[in-house]
Order: C-alpha cells, then sequence, then structure tokens
C-alpha cells in the first residue's frame, strides 16, 4: 500500500515538473510581435475624425494578448516610438518604416493593416410610409464621440473588412497576409447609432461586424506564428552598443530594455588595436579587438543602462560592450593600451610531478 502511495506521489511530481517545463519550452518559443496603428485611408472621409484603424488594433491586441501565442509590445512604448519618429497616418502601414520600427522595439515582427471597409446600408421609411430603397455607401461612424443618428429604418446592414500582414524586420518579407471580415443585420424602427466607447458597443449592430472581423482575422494571425522567424531571442543575445558615460565607478551605455537588456546581464567592453584594410579599395574590412574590461548591468531604462565593472579597468566613452554569452571567469582581459599592464592580474596554477636533471 505504502508503495502505491508512494508511486503515485512520485507521478503526481513528475507531471507537475513536466507541465512546468513544457510551459517554459512554451514561453521560450512566444514570438514577440509590435501591432502598427492600422491604416484606415479608405474609410477616413466616413469616419468623423475617429482613428477607426487604432480602434481595431485595440481590440486585436486584446486577442492576441489574452491567448498567449505571441509576446505583444506594450502599447505606450510603441507610441512613444511612433512619437519619436514623427510618423504620419500614411506612414503607417509602409513596409520600410514598420521595419525600422521593429529594430528599434526588438522584436521578431511587426504587424501592418488596413481597414478597407467600415459602413453600413439602410432602408428608410418616407414620411408618407412609403419605403425610399437602401441607400449603399453611408458610413458608420463610432468612436471618441462618433455618433450616428436620426434615421428611421426598418433594416440596417453593417460591414467591416480588414487586411493585415506580418512582416519579417529583417528582411521586409511578408511572412503572412491575412483578412478580416464581418456583417451584421438588424431589424429596427429608431435610430440607428452608436458610440464604439460606449459599454453595449460589442452587443450593437456595428460592434457584432467589427468583432467578427477581428476574431476572424486574430485567428488567421495566431495560425501563421510558426511561419515568424526566433530573430529576437538571438538579438537579445548579441547586444551591442556603446559606452555614452563614465562617472567614477558608474557607467551608462546607450543599449537598454527595448535592445534585450535586463539587470545582471554582463557586457564586454571592447576596444580596438588594429584595422586590417582591403588592399585594393582601402576600406576596413575586419576590426581586431581586446576585451579590457567585463562590465555588470546594475539598472535598466527604456534605452539606456548603467553598471559597474567586475573584471579589468580603463573604460572610457566611446567604447564598444557586447553582451557576454559565456561565463565572465572565462573572458581573457587584455591589459588596456598604454595603461599599466601590473593594472590586470593574471594567475596560473599547475601541478605534476618536478623532474630533477642528473
Amino acid at each position: 500500500m505504502k508503495f502505491r502511495k508512494t508511486a503515485a506521489l512520485a507521478l503526481a511530481l513528475l507531471v507537475v515538473v513536466a507541465g512546468n517545463v513544457a510551459n517554459k519550452a512554451e514561453a521560450a518559443t512566444k514570438r514577440r510581435i509590435a501591432i502598427m496603428p492600422f491604416d484606415y485611408g479608405a474609410v477616413t472621409q466616413y469616419s468623423n475624425n475617429y482613428d477607426v484603424g487604432k480602434g481595431i488594433v485595440s481590440l486585436l491586441t486584446t486577442k492576441l494578448v489574452n491567448d498567449g501565442t505571441y509576446s505583444v509590445v506594450d502599447r505606450a512604448m510603441l507610441d512613444s516610438i511612433l512619437k519619436e519618429q514623427n510618423l504620419s497616418v500614411s506612414d503607417r502601414a509602409d513596409p520600410a518604416t514598420a521595419c525600422k520600427i521593429g529594430k528599434i522595439l526588438s522584436v521578431d515582427a511587426i504587424i501592418t493593416g488596413t481597414v478597407t471597409q467600415f459602413g453600413y446600408e439602410t432602408k428608410t421609411v418616407s414620411t408618407s410610409g412609403l419605403p425610399t430603397g437602401y441607400i449603399p455607401g453611408v458610413p458608420y461612424v463610432g468612436g471618441l464621440g462618433g455618433m450616428l443618428g436620426g434615421f428611421k429604418s426598418s433594416k440596417s446592414k453593417v460591414k467591416v473588412a480588414v487586411d493585415a500582414k506580418i512582416i519579417d524586420i529583417n528582411t521586409t518579407e511578408i511572412l503572412a497576409a491575412v483578412h478580416g471580415s464581418g456583417e451584421s443585420r438588424r431589424s429596427s424602427s429608431g435610430a440607428f447609432g452608436v458610440n464604439m466607447d460606449s459599454s453595449d458597443f460589442a452587443s450593437s449592430i456595428a460592434g457584432e461586424a467589427t468583432l467578427q472581423s477581428v476574431e476572424e482575422m486574430g485567428g488567421q494571425l495566431i495560425a501563421a506564428a510558426n511561419k515568424v522567424p526566433d530573430g529576437q531571442s538571438l538579438a537579445a543575445a548579441n547586444v551591442e552598443g556603446k559606452i555614452a558615460d563614465v562617472t567614477g565607478t558608474q557607467i551608462t551605455i546607450n543599449v537598454g530594455k527595448i535592445n534585450g537588456l535586463a539587470v545582471g546581464d554582463k557586457l564586454q567592453v571592447l576596444r580596438p588595436y588594429k584595422t586590417i584594410n582591403d588592399p585594393d579599395t582601402g576600406k576596413v574590412i575586419k576590426t581586431l579587438t581586446n576585451t579590457i574590461a567585463v562590465l555588470n548591468v546594475d539598472a535598466v531604462d527604456k534605452d539606456s543602462s548603467t553598471g559597474s565593472i567586475v573584471k579589468g579597468a580603463g573604460a572610457r566613452v566611446g567604447d564598444a560592450v557586447k553582451k557576454v554569452s559565456m561565463e565572465v571567469s572565462a573572458i581573457v582581459v587584455a591589459p588596456v593600451p598604454g595603461g599599466d599592464p601590473s593594472s590586470v592580474s593574471r594567475s596560473l596554477n599547475a601541478s605534476g610531478t618536478i623532474l630533477k636533471h642528473k
């Protein structure tokens, strides 16, 4: 009996451990993405100055975050970068611009999109009670004070359509192209109107169509996750930057959280000692460097970090830094060129038998 209980307990522990390993493996394979605000140029004349693209992206972000297949960049961080780059609405869907933003954010891929349809058709009734027929092309307008009303109608139909692309930030290759559409029909004898910011948006005729399009588009994006290369992990393991300031023992470098650095990371401080030029063109084809110090990252901001030297000495502004991917004790630290060789300690341990000459 005791054996059975022990075996059952061991099996339960094994399942728990296996589950944790699986969860860690799943987390490690998540692809990091950023979603650009969608272009809504095709419907902008009907949107009453409301950013329809941004509203749909908000819904899409919620779906992808809740699903957990992707690691999605925080909206505030993306907005900050877009503001710094001073991009216009028309620049949002440009692949080159998107890839530039993607590299700044250190993501694997970036999603761009376009709202191709966002409107409604309604069949109205005249004051005489005679139907006037369908009025196509009249848009639905919602959100941020957008309100559409005043039509007495018997039947209404809302259509929403969105196209999106997953773009590799390194090659600008389109990894996947998806489409989402939604349509909702409803009979009503009252005014047609809804505020996109209201709590009843999801149950409104416009909300139903919008959420259908987001659901369809989001499902296709999730299914295409295996097409996204794991470039972010590689980039995070090979972070490179430069020392921007040296004040006492505190050293500030020009790379930070968006580049993949974290507190506790180690960085080699590199200084060139020789350049090799092409004998025909004179172009530098290789630069040889020495590791003069190792830096421990103590604090990380969005685009900068601070740390202190844990090995070596002589770091100065302009020196290159590179993330260490090996044990710090295994790194050979060279003396600072022109410095005191005794400032770098070296040790050698040996064991064996001493042979005496006869």
